[in-house]
Formats: structure tokens, C-alpha cells, sequence
């Protein structure tokens, strides 16, 4: 096993296979590569296979930007049979028959699930109410109550209907969950349905076809040839405005100081947030403009070798 002596800083999607929690390929990461700092940019269900990007180093301070992106799934549900899970893993409590079910029926119902909705999160699920897990509440036998929120789903298609199978492809926001979708489908078609399985297929800008498998990433972090597929901690930063700023005005950055306009710097609108670069191209910083103050603040600011 490789320990590594200094920091690795970087972005590694894996393709999470089935069976295993987030939190496991997270422990297997920080584990072959001797990192004290690594962590998963969403969670995926055990059932769940498919993107996962683990961030390492300083990369972990830029997780809430891959939480927020756009995710993209492929959901198997299994239609006429309801678990308290919402998917395959949970006990059943209600079966029915789908014969009345058709492509059309399922078609009809599917543009309501479509543009800023509200969903109820599933009780097993690892959002925290008093301090706890959802999931360890209800399995404690307390009574749960999940209020319902809003999400942003931006497509959805039905791929295909094999009774009691639908395939849907599914375009969403933060917050989505796919096992919420299934039992929500359900419900509308009046038969029940749970998730039977699932595939993340993009997570920000990393795709399906950018990712390693676990075995693999773990390989290559154990021999030292990680550094051919690791995304650099900017990578995921693309969709923000860059600047170049010089010697001395890094130095203020990296002190804690504000920088003013007087420094030759442009204005930008509240709150928006920009990339700093050095003159040699390395990544120094994330800034936030306070229109107030005509200033920009450092919000994170890195020490990339």
C-alpha cells in the first residue's frame, strides 16, 4: 500500500458500483491513498450505481459546487408493488395489479413530475431531523415527519414500459431523489411502484464515460499513476469568470485582505463569484464582490502545488 507524504488535490470520478454506500468508496480512497481529506459530491443508495466524483485535498472544499450541479439518472421502477423504502431493498406493503397500465397512461402522468415541483424526501434516507439520520430515526420506530420541498427537475423520459418495468431518463437539480420519484409515479398511477435501480449518468460536467471503476481508481492510486485521470480542483469551476491578479495582490488574498478596484480590478455584480490565477496559470482563489464596499473578499483561497 501507497502512503503518500504530500497532499494529492484533485477530483476522482468513480463508477460506484452496486451494493456499497458512498461512504464505503470514500474509506476505500482515503485509505490507499493515505489522505486525511477526501469526500463524495452526492450520495448514492446502495442500489445505485454510476457517477460518484470523490474529492481529495483542498478539492473537498469545492464539493458544494458539484452538490449543486445539474445530475442526470437512468431509474428502473418496478410499478404495482410498494416498499417502505421506496425501493427494492424495503419490505413490502402494498401489491397491486398494472394490467390497466399503458405507455400512454404512464406518458400523461409524467409532465407533472416536470419544472420546479415539490417532492418528499424518502423517511430512509440520510437527511438529519433532531440531530439524526432520517434512516436511523425510522428504523428506531419513531414517527417521522418529511415535509415536502421544492426541486428542479428539467426532463424526463420514458424509455420504455415492459410491464411492471418503466425506464426513465431523468434531468434534475439538487435535492432530487430518484426513490421519491418512483413511489410519487406510483401513487399517480394508482398501482404503488419502488426504485428497482439506478445509474447516475452525469454529476456537474463529469459523465459516465469520464469515470473509473473503484477497483481501477484504487489501483492507480496505490502505484502513483493517479495523476493521469485526476481532475485539477478548478476543472469543475467552468462555468465561473477567471482573472489574472498579480504578486502582490495574491499576497493580500492569501493574508485575508480585501482587494479594492483601485487595484486595477474590475467591478462585478453582488455577491458574484470569480476564479483568481496567477500570472503562471495556477489557481489561487475563489473571490466574492461586495458591491458595497467596491471590494473583492476572499471566500477560498488555495495553496496548489
Amino acid at each position: 500500500m501507497t502512503l503518500y507524504s504530500r497532499s494529492i488535490d484533485g477530483i476522482l470520478p468513480i463508477d460506484k458500483p452496486y451494493g456499497i454506500t458512498s461512504m464505503d468508496v470514500v474509506r476505500q480512497i482515503k485509505k490507499v491513498s493515505g489522505q486525511k481529506k477526501v469526500g463524495h459530491a452526492g450520495t448514492l443508495d446502495p442500489i445505485a450505481t454510476g457517477v460518484i466524483p470523490i474529492c481529495i485535498g483542498q478539492a473537498t472544499r469545492l464539493t458544494e459546487f458539484l452538490i449543486d450541479s445539474t445530475k442526470e439518472y437512468r431509474g428502473v421502477f418496478e410499478l404495482g408493488v410498494e416498499t417502505d423504502t421506496y425501493d427494492s431493498f424495503g419490505k413490502t406493503s402494498a401489491v397491486k395489479s398494472t394490467s390497466g397500465i399503458t405507455n400512454k397512461s404512464i406518458n400523461n402522468i409524467l409532465v407533472n413530475f416536470v419544472g420546479r415541483v415539490q417532492q418528499v424526501p424518502p423517511i430512509y434516507s440520510a437527511l438529519k431531523q433532531k440531530g439524526r439520520r432520517l434512516y436511523e430515526l425510522a428504523r428506531m420506530g419513531e414517527d417521522v415527519i418529511v415535509e415536502s420541498r421544492f426541486v428542479e427537475v428539467f426532463d424526463i423520459v420514458l424509455e420504455s414500459y415492459n410491464e411492471p418495468f418503466i425506464t426513465v431518463f431523468v434531468k434534475c437539480g439538487k435535492g432530487f431523489y430518484m426513490r421519491s420519484l418512483a413511489h410519487d409515479i406510483g401513487q399517480a398511477l394508482g398501482v404503488g411502484a419502488n426504485m428497482k435501480d439506478l445509474r447516475r449518468l452525469r454529476t456537474g460536467p463529469f459523465l459516465l464515460k469520464n469515470c473509473y471503476s473503484l477497483d481501477d481508481a484504487t489501483k492507480m492510486l496505490m502505484d502513483g499513476t493517479y495523476s493521469k485521470v485526476m481532475y485539477a480542483p478548478d476543472s469543475i469551476l467552468e462555468h465561473l469568470k477567471a482573472i489574472v491578479m498579480d504578486d502582490q495582490t495574491i499576497q493580500l488574498l492569501r493574508n485575508g485582505q480585501a482587494v479594492s478596484l483601485k487595484a486595477g480590478l474590475p467591478s462585478g455584480i453582488d455577491n458574484e463569484l470569480i476564479k483568481v490565477y496567477s500570472s503562471g496559470g495556477q489557481f489561487i482563489a475563489l473571490v466574492k464582490y461586495k458591491q458595497s464596499l467596491k471590494q473583492w473578499l476572499p471566500k477560498k483561497v488555495f495553496n496548489l502545488v
